[in-house]
């Protein structure tokens, strides 16, 4: 019975031969970067291709010393190094000691023909992107039906908005009929006339994600009458895609936020608008009331009862007035009286006849004042205090001249 090894064993064996084989000492060789990552260690994995193959390759941190450019999908490089077993998964794999740029690949050569040759065509054009609307209610998603993408906008969507209708058409995003998957997704989804689409995947390398670098993806996105948002793999990913869409997100995740309005955040904007003009329409019904009870006021002020009753109390006042000057006026002329009364008085012919004197008159009745107006015999009345008795002219004596 032939020997049996263990894994290890066979692993160890081929390192081994590795080792001992010179060629593989240093090596060089020349492909197409592939599904470069950079480590947070600082170490950069990616793989090298060319129309047959791949290989898998690494450069260590410490000897990133030398290379003086970012790598980047496409890009065609010669990378020097030493071909070697990783024991533990029996996968060999080039570990680069220097890389040098020797030009584009293939695929970058035809990512930038076409994106050359569809903004001269103004599929780029600002003036031919639309709005996304800040309240959609259906969106549309274009994406396999499995896979990290969907779940992350399904996840995303019932959290910022449970309300909001989604809508996929499970297209393919990887391989060579993936572009007429997604391109039919787009048309059947825009037919549907919902709010907005979101047309992408999630990571990987630039093979995997070529289909939305296609010209029939593009156009189809141009064509698209419903807005539409790219999220094609991650942050650092740029295709076709992002450049005709009306809105390109880094990510899947990102898009979803994009598309669905967080409707907790529109609650309490609600609330803040409905507080704000609770306390305006208060404020102004304060300013009204003390507007309707100053015109009350001047109304009341102004009122024909008022007016009247104002008359009345001037027409009291006035009487009252009136009343008083005119006793002050009686009062100031009976005294008038009385001083005239006593002159009167004090010249009154009867107040002297209470004194012993009489008052003569003749026949007709005339007060005799000198003797000349009387003649012997003639009969006079005389008119004393207490009454009037006849009497006849007996003697007239004249009285001589002085």
């Amino acid at each position: 019975m032939a020997s049996v090894y263990s894994v290890t064993q066979v692993n160890s064996y081929i390192k081994n031969m590795f080792v001992q084989d010179y060629l593989l000492k240093r090596l060089s060789v020349r492909g197409e970067i592939s599904n470069c990552k950079y480590h947070t260690s600082g170490h950069i994995y990616f793989t090298l291709k060319d129309e047959s193959g791949t290989l898998s390759a690494v450069m260590f941190a410490g000897q990133r010393k030398g290379l003086n450019f970012q790598l980047r999908e496409g890009q065609q490089v010669i990378v020097t190094g030493t071909v070697d077993v990783y024991e533990r998964d029996g996968k060999y794999q080039l570990y680069a000691r220097e890389i040098k740029k020797e030009g584009m690949g293939d695929l970058f050569e035809r990512f930038q023909r076409l994106r050359d040759e569809l903004e001269d065509m103004g599929m780029f054009a600002a003036e031919y992107k639309r709005p996304i609307p800040r309240y959609a209610r259906t969106v549309g998603i274009v994406t396999a039906s499995t896979g990290a993408a969907i779940r992350d906008i399904m996840n995303i969507a019932a959290r910022r908005n449970p309300y909001v209708q989604l809508i996929l058409y499970p297209a393919l995003v990887q391989g060579e009929q993936a572009k007429y998957s997604i391109a039919e997704g787009i048309r059947a989804l825009d037919a549907m006339g919902l709010d907005v689409l979101i047309v992408g995947r999630g990571g990987g390398s630039i093979e995997d994600l070529w289909a939305f670098n296609e010209e029939l993806v593009a156009r189809a996105i141009f064509d698209c009458a419903t807005p539409v948002i790219s999220a094609v793999g991650h942050e650092t990913d740029v295709t076709i895609a992002d450049y005709v869409a009306d809105m390109r997100a880094p990510t899947p995740s990102a898009a979803a936020e994009l598309a669905v309005f967080d409707y907790r955040q529109f609650e309490g904007q609600l609330q803040l608008y409905r507080d704000v003009l609770t306390r305006g329409i208060s404020r102004c019904l304060e300013r009204r009331k003390y507007q309707v009870e100053q015109c009350r006021l001047r109304l009341e002020a102004s009122h024909p009862r008022h007016q009247l009753n104002q008359k009345r109390q001037r027409l009291a006042d006035m009487q009252d007035e009136l009343e008083r000057l005119m006793a002050e006026k009686l009062t100031d002329r009976k005294h008038r009286l009385a001083l005239i009364s006593g002159r009167l008085q004090g010249l009154s012919p009867l107040a002297r006849l209470s004194g012993g004197f009489g008052f003569l008159t003749g026949e007709d009745g005339r007060r005799v004042e000198s003797v000349a107006q009387v003649s012997l015999g003639q009969e006079l009345a005389v008119r004393v205090r207490d009454g009037t008795f006849k009497t006849k002219v007996t003697q007239v004596e004249p009285l001589p001249d002085t």
